[in-house]
């Protein structure tokens, strides 16, 4: 007889509960669940497809390992064996740095990819690492680490209950959300217009967002930054400023004035081929709203201004009144975070510490440019990376020049990846480690409940028993920080979690502000529950969260109450811990314990967006788009997810297409920076002029990979437009939207 299972989707950033069918040890059908307490029935395309997903015939089963040459079955003990005689030799010739991690977008989607990386990261002792966030989101980590000390501090808009919402270069109708953790995202922005509120998106496409607003601006590709900027000179010059209780928290204010002083409506209107007055219109509603939330993602942080973009997102949200405000922009309290401490100066946020060897791009967050990964790779040397460890990572496709890249890894000396396919990365490993299905992994959202726009906890166990022969995906990476440390074989993965646990009790009991203060850690240790490591270290974060019962110790009320992993157990569907409250001071950690409006390094930046003022724009510039049924580079191996409005065709708007002598299902050539690709035409006036857009994590037509469907429809690497030379200079992220290219019509 079928059986239903309760299970949180692992897909994307809005982390709906899904209500799973299964027949015997198979996923028949995946509904959303009703009774979770945050998505509330919701579901997607992409969760309506886990059962294909979770069943995908491509998937590995075993591990792989190279020999002679070609990718074999192997066991997991000759898998472990390889890398523990590969890669600790590595280290002991040439060092700590010879040794690179790349760690792909999927780690924040599963518990083991927030539990082992750090661990992995230290027992390597390298500062190559390299993630997707300097590919997506880094621009917010590092002005979110300027501005108020901490980079993981990132506020989201209350959704559910504000007046005004203006999104830059978002479009959550089809990405679900991105930093900003919102199931049915299309219902929240309906929801705020039936409630009389306005919604304004500035996106250079007509996406389905932009269909939703009560306003659509769509200004030039790149632009975002001198927007803002506009929009706060117009607040300023206009007294229109308000920020209420905010400015006895802040410094800054008074220079601000001064520092945006040329970035008049007048000024930016030409760069952004909007006009003057409608900046200013915009500036003086959001101003006039009760409360208002300015919001921006990908398409503001993928540029060349990103960290300045993302930082007066919150300028704007500040001079508002609207920040840590209810119906404004709030930060969210995970139950797995640090407990809120009183208020006082913090060690602040420092941008590099250290630098790349080859190029000297600093670090941010303590990543590396992925777009630096190839030269890293490829360049002679002291501190060469000659291994590399790749997490659930496809950077052949997911970053700039990819046939540099894919050579430069073809090069290495060793290489492990931890992957479910054999992708246009992996099959270049010399290890390759598959995790098991989703069904069969425990599921708790350690990243993306610090971004949520309501307070919950939801944890769910695995729906299906691990199959015979595979290993949890927490014991792939235990084991695999066993063997690059020397210790394969001489310790059990459940090592890795009893010491991990043993280090934050240990900081914890040493803590003089902790209610644990001089506590036995050992004694802790052993009230821990759970059925594994993972479960075991997911209660210790629970009981020391914000609304954990720290042991009993913090009094008889909050130990009936506070969280723990039994009753997180004893709530299937997961628990909700209420609205967003405001927060501040009490997170601020920078130096002066204060939001620091004009830091430095962005004070530094100011006048190279002051000089763009004067640039020539070019003539026409790419843009990329979300898919509602694809995620980057990891869904299209999916059936039911490809197909449809999901392919990889160059947009292009129709007086552009006349102009240019392309006609709809044509195909043209576009080039740029770093070479050019032949793309179907799809004629259509979603797009402004002077843009075009082309789809990412496509390019699936590599020799080595085992990706059926993905493979019969593989797409162009819209990355490879690009060789990895335009950077946001504060945080390292690579500019995949607005750079120029040029089209050619093909027979």
């Amino acid at each position: 007889m079928p059986r239903t299972a309760p299970r949180i989707c692992p897909l994307c950033e809005a982390t709906c509960g899904l209500t799973l069918t299964i027949e015997g040890t198979t996923v028949t059908g995946a509904r959303g669940d009703r009774d979770d307490v945050f998505s509330r029935g919701f579901i997607c395309p992409k969760g309506a497809a886990f059962g294909a997903l979770d069943a995908d015939p491509d998937r590995l089963r075993t591990p792989l390992v190279r020999r002679d040459g070609r990718l074999v079955e192997a066991t997991w003990d000759e898998a472990y064996e390889a890398i523990a005689a590969a890669v600790p030799a590595l280290v002991r010739e040439h060092g700590a740095q010879s040794v690179g991690v790349v760690l792909g977008n999927p780690n924040v989607h599963t518990m083991a990819g927030a539990l082992y990386p750090p661990l992995l990261l230290g027992a390597l002792g390298t500062r190559n690492l390299f993630t997707a966030s300097t590919l997506d989101q880094m621009p917010k980590h590092v002005s979110s680490g300027l501005l108020f000390g901490d980079p993981s501090a990132i506020p989201v808009p209350d959704l559910d209950r504000t007046d005004f919402l203006l999104l830059i270069g978002a479009n959550p109708v089809e990405s679900n959300g991105s930093l900003c953790t919102a199931p049915d995202f299309p219902g929240r922005l309906k929801a705020l217009r039936a409630r009389g509120g306005t919604l304004v998106v500035v996106d250079p496409r007509r996406t389905r967002t932009a269909r939703l607003a009560d306003r659509h601006l769509a200004p030039r590709p790149g632009s975002d930054a001198l927007l803002l900027a506009a929009l706060a000179h117009t607040l300023l010059e206009e007294k229109l400023t308000a920020p209420g209780a905010l400015a006895e928290h802040t410094e800054g204010l008074g220079e601000l004035a001064d520092a945006l002083g040329s970035f008049t409506p007048e000024a930016v209107a030409p760069a952004c081929d909007l006009p003057a007055g409608e900046i200013r219109t915009l500036a003086r509603e959001l101003a006039a709203s009760p409360t208002a939330a300015v919001y921006g993602r990908i398409g503001s942080c993928t540029v060349e201004y990103g960290t300045l973009a993302s930082w007066l997102v919150d300028v704007l949200n500040i001079l508002t009144g609207n920040l840590d405000r209810p119906g404004g922009a709030l930060f969210p309290l995970p139950a797995t975070g640090p407990r809120p401490r009183p208020a006082a100066p913090g060690r602040g946020f420092a941008l590099g510490r250290w630098h790349s060897r080859v190029s000297g791009h600093p670090e941010a967050k303590s990543e590396l440019p992925t777009a630096a990964l190839a030269e890293e790779i490829e360049t002679p040397g002291e501190g060469r990376i000659r291994a590399l460890i790749a997490i659930a990572a496809n950077p052949v496709l997911s970053a700039p020049d990819g046939r540099r890249l894919d050579a430069a890894v073809a090069g290495l000396d060793f290489m492990v990846s931890v992957d479910p396919y054999l992708n246009e990365t992996s099959r270049h490993a010399h290890v390759v480690l598959p995790p098991p299905p989703p069904s069969q992994s425990a599921h708790h959202d350690f990243a993306f409940n610090g971004f949520a726009i309501r307070n919950q906890v939801r944890y769910t166990r695995p729906a299906v028993p691990l199959e015979e022969g595979r290993l949890d995906e927490c014991e792939v990476l235990a084991r695999l920080v066993l063997a690059v440390s020397g210790m394969h074989g001489s310790a059990e993965p459940s090592a890795v979690d009893e010491m991990a646990i043993g280090a934050a009790l240990a900081k914890e009991t040493a803590d003089r502000h902790s209610p644990l203060h001089g506590a036995d850690p050992a004694r802790l240790a052993g009230l821990l529950t759970g059925e594994n490591g993972p479960e075991r270290r997911l209660d210790l974060m629970l009981r020391l969260g914000p609304y954990g019962d720290l042991f009993g110790a913090a009094g008889p009320g909050q130990a009936q109450d506070g969280l723990s992993l039994e009753r997180l157990l004893a709530h299937p569907h997961g628990i909700d811990l209420g609205p967003l409250r405001p927060r501040l001071p009490g997170l601020l950690r920078t130096r002066s314990g204060r939001i620091e409006l004009l830091p430095d390094p962005i004070a530094a930046e100011l006048p190279r967006l002051r000089a763009a003022l004067a640039d020539r724009p070019a003539a026409l510039v790419l843009v990329g788009r979300r898919h509602l049924r694809s995620n980057n580079s990891w869904l299209h191996n999916v059936p039911a997810l490809v197909g449809g409005s999901n392919r990889c065709t160059l947009q292009v708007h129709p007086r552009d297409a006349d102009r240019l002598g392309l006609a709809d299902g044509g195909r043209a050539r576009v080039t740029a920076d770093g070479g050019s690709l032949e793309v179907p035409v799809e004629v259509t006036d979603t797009v402004r002029t002077g843009v075009v857009s082309l789809p990412h994590g496509w390019g699936h037509d590599r020799d080595g990979t085992r990706l059926t469907v993905a493979g019969a429809e593989p797409g162009v690497n819209v990355n490879q437009l690009l060789d990895g030379s335009r950077l946001d200079p504060l945080s390292g992220t690579a500019v995949l939207n607005g750079f120029p290219v040029t089209l050619t019509p093909l027979p």
